[in-house]
């Protein structure tokens, strides 16, 4: 009988040491946005969050931190508590930051899931600027000094001065002859164009589209090979004879060291989440490609896009390594 008790003892010292078992997440999720709120970025991982949700049965919360280019709220991703609480959203600038100088992030030190979106690039000017087409705004620049021309849209560096540098060497011109203005993201770029600010946002229409409805700003054109259904008197840059094409990704992430079964289970919620017919027709509705890779399509993509961008980058002037 004795021992009988001491070996029930036992046991239940055990269950107290090991602690109660959960069913993993039992608490709200937080997704890291490293662009401002109310951008492209934004957008996406806001409808991805509200999929999310439903599929781990947690709240996903969206914090927004910006600055420094994208570099803070990548950092904020790369040195998270590694317990599958936190996850964020990655943005081509991670695959530019080491090229410019700004630190040693790059996609490989953070552990990218998926691409779940692509949004284009465009030119989207004033709706009272006297540029009507591509063809007007091009000249324009071409027949003004060097940098009389603004563009904003990411910090120095980023996307879409990437699309706006690759978009001046295909009209022949150097990657440079647009000053670029750095901001934190579509959604204060925007702004600073309707005031005045720019001449040109060569961010994407789709984080232009409530200016757009509202006929406060005009697109002229979209850096893809085909028109765009969501904007179909927009002339793509195939089009307008302009060998240049451009599109913003946007990557589910987390930072390294999740535990496996942790990471399983949130890279698996992930997946369903982009075939939730609401989360994607909430992303094609608004313009936005919804996308799922496989872990070697995504591995290419973004090699292929990092070479890609940082040759841009030393046409611009901009890298340091």
């Amino acid at each position: 009988m004795k021992n009988f008790r001491r070996a029930a003892l036992a046991m239940a010292t055990l269950a107290l040491a090991a602690g109660p078992a959960f069913a993993f997440p039992d608490r709200p999720v937080q997704l890291i946005v490293p662009w401002a709120a109310g951008g492209g970025m934004d957008a996406v991982m806001r409808i991805f969050a509200n999929g999310l949700e439903a599929e781990l049965k947690q709240p996903v919360t969206v914090i927004n931190r910006t600055g420094g280019g994208g570099v803070t709220g990548h950092t904020a991703i790369a040195t998270a508590t590694a317990d599958g609480y936190t996850i964020g959203g990655a943005s081509p600038e991670i695959s530019f930051f080491k090229t410019l100088g700004l630190g040693d992030l790059t996609p490989e030190s953070i552990d990218m899931f998926s691409r779940v979106s692509l949004i284009p690039a465009g030119v989207t000017v004033k709706m009272d600027s006297p540029y009507k087409t591509i063809a007007d705004f091009i000249k324009a620049v071409k027949e003004s000094p060097k940098g009389t021309f603004t563009s904003s849209g990411t910090g120095m560096g980023g996307s879409w001065h990437v699309a706006a540098g690759g978009l001046m060497k295909a009209a022949g011109l150097p990657a440079d002859q647009i000053r670029w203005v750095p901001s934190n993201g579509g959604a204060p770029a925007l702004q600073d164009l309707a005031a005045g600010g720019i001449s040109a946002f060569t961010g994407s229409p789709i984080e232009a589209k409530a200016m757009l409805d509202g006929g406060r700003v005009r697109t002229i054109l979209l850096m893809t090979e085909e028109r765009h259904p969501n904007f179909p008197d927009v002339p793509s840059a195939k089009e307008a004879g302009l060998d240049w094409t451009y599109q913003n990704w946007f990557a589910i992430a987390a930072p390294k060291g999740v535990p496996a079964d942790r990471r399983k289970i949130l890279y698996e919620a992930a997946e369903r989440t982009m075939k939730r017919e609401d989360v994607r027709k909430g992303m094609a509705d608004r313009g936005i490609t919804p996308v799922w890779d496989t872990p070697a399509e995504l591995q290419a993509y973004v090699k292929t896009f990092g070479e890609r961008g940082n040759a841009v980058l030393k046409e611009l002037g901009l890298a340091k390594n």
